[in-house]
Order: C-alpha cells, then structure tokens, then sequence
C-alpha cells in the first residue's frame, strides 16, 4: 500500500485554491491515552484542522518545549509504543480522511528500522514524516524508503539557515517545508516575529513545495498573522496545554475542538 503524500499535496493545493493558509494540528500520541489521542485527533479535524501531525513521544527531545514534554512524558509513562503511534495514524485517517503526518525524531526510526517504519506508516495510511534531527546529508536512505513507500518527508528550516543550506533541504525535502518561526523550542509566544516572514520569503526562492510555518502560534490572531504569508500554519503547543489545562477528557476533547474553530477561521483572515 502507498502513503498519502499525494493527498497531503491535494490538501495544501486545495487550501491555496481558496485563497487561504491550511492549518496543520500537532498532537502527541498516547496523550492522554491511545484512545484519548485519537478522539483527540478527530476533535481538531472537527473543528478546522486540514492537516494532523502526529508525535511519537521521545525521552529526549530537542525541539519541543515544556508543554509538549509534559505530555510525551505522560504518553511514554502510559507505556505508548511505535504501534500505538501506527494504531493513532490510521484510525485517525480512517476516521477523518485528512493527511496524518508523524513527527519524530530520528532515534526511534533508526531502532525500529527503516524499511518497517515506511512500510507500517504507508499501510496505516500515512501522509510522511517530519523529521526535525535528521540531517539532510544523511537522510538518502530513509529518502529513497520513504519515495518507495509514498511518504513525504518534511525537514526543518530555521532563521538561522543561510540562504545556500535552505537550496540544499528544499532539494531534497518533499510535501512541505517546515519553517521554524523562531530560534528556541516549541511553546506559545506572545508575537510570532518578522524572522517567520523573512524566512519563508527566503525558502520560497528555493523550492516550489509550499512553505508552513510553526513555533509560538496560539490564537486566531497570530494565525491570521503567520496565513498572510505563508502556506500553511502549524499549531502544537496550544493544543497539548488545552488538554493538560482541562479537568477531563470529555472537556479536553471540547476545547481542541474549538480551538481549532478560532485557528481555521483565522487562516481565513489572511
């Protein structure tokens, strides 16, 4: 079976066609449990969300700030596993039709093994990957994989990427590019800056694929904000602490929810 990096290409195309940014929802697997992170996920598809980046939790992560740790240390303390991760994927596609996508780091894949990660997350109906630690340069492997298999492969761009690395990530990068609004972990902030704009402006001079934009967007304003320029708007953090925040998972599942309501109609405001 092949993955759906096509229907995550139709998805950000069609969303271009309305005149619009997409919005991208990350969540944790196994938060707060395996069951609860897939109502999770369909919650936000309810509400707006065009596209679902799913995280496999990890010990040890580089990018993502306290809230999204707070919930990956409560998933792997669930005891979440790589299947678990395969289970959220294609019951939350099932469930929804939009492109799921897995966030991971590289230490998982490289244990699971290439070839059975590929395979496992096309069968489940996987859009790709978004792989923050993998190095352009070492990533041909898990490349040619991932093309064999159907998945995308998204890499991380940052303001700190000159202008020559960007050509070379945007080469070999597919679906879309991933541009780190800031320097600094995952997390809400109070404004998203003008380094997200510069950057996207920058990675667009390489690359045809489009361009989303994460770090620190929060609320409908910031979204209107971040969807003025770019082409897609990624949201994580806001979400993870609206389900920490909540008294119960019923309540959680509500205000996903509706925050992804607020989030949609704010890549609307472009």
């Amino acid at each position: 079976m092949s993955g759906n990096i096509e229907l995550l290409s139709a998805t950000l195309a069609a969303a271009k066609a309305e005149d619009r940014a997409a919005l991208i929802a990350y969540l944790p697997a196994g938060f707060p449990s395996v069951d609860g992170g897939i109502e999770a996920v369909k919650s936000v598809v309810a509400g707006g969300a065009d596209v679902v980046e799913v995280g496999l939790p990890h010990s040890d992560p580089v990018l993502d700030g306290p809230v999204i740790q707070t919930a990956d240390d409560i998933a792997l303390r669930g005891g979440v596993k790589i299947a678990d991760v395969m289970r959220t994927v294609r019951e939350a596609y099932e469930a929804t039709g939009v492109p799921i996508l897995v966030m991971t780091y590289w230490n998982p894949i490289d244990r699971y093994g290439i070839e059975r990660f590929t395979s496992e997350l096309a069968e489940a109906g996987g859009a790709g990957c978004i792989l923050p630690d993998l190095p352009v340069q070492e990533s041909s492997v898990w490349r040619e994989h991932a093309d064999k298999h159907g998945l995308a492969t998204v890499f991380v761009v940052a303001p700190s990427s000159k202008d020559d690395r960007l050509a070379t990530i945007t080469a070999a990068g597919s679906g879309f590019v991933y541009a780190a609004s800031l320097m600094g972990v995952t997390g809400t902030r109070e404004s998203v800056g003008e380094q997200a704009q510069d950057l996207v402006r920058r990675t667009r001079a390489t690359t045809g694929i489009p361009v989303c934009v994460g770090l620190g967007v929060s609320n409908a304003e910031q979204a209107a904000e971040v969807a003025a320029f770019a082409d897609g708007v990624i949201v994580g953090s806001a979400f993870v602490k609206r389900m920490l925040d909540a008294p119960d998972e019923e309540s959680g599942l509500a205000a996903v929810r509706s925050l992804a309501g607020e989030l949609a109609e704010g890549v609307r405001k472009r």
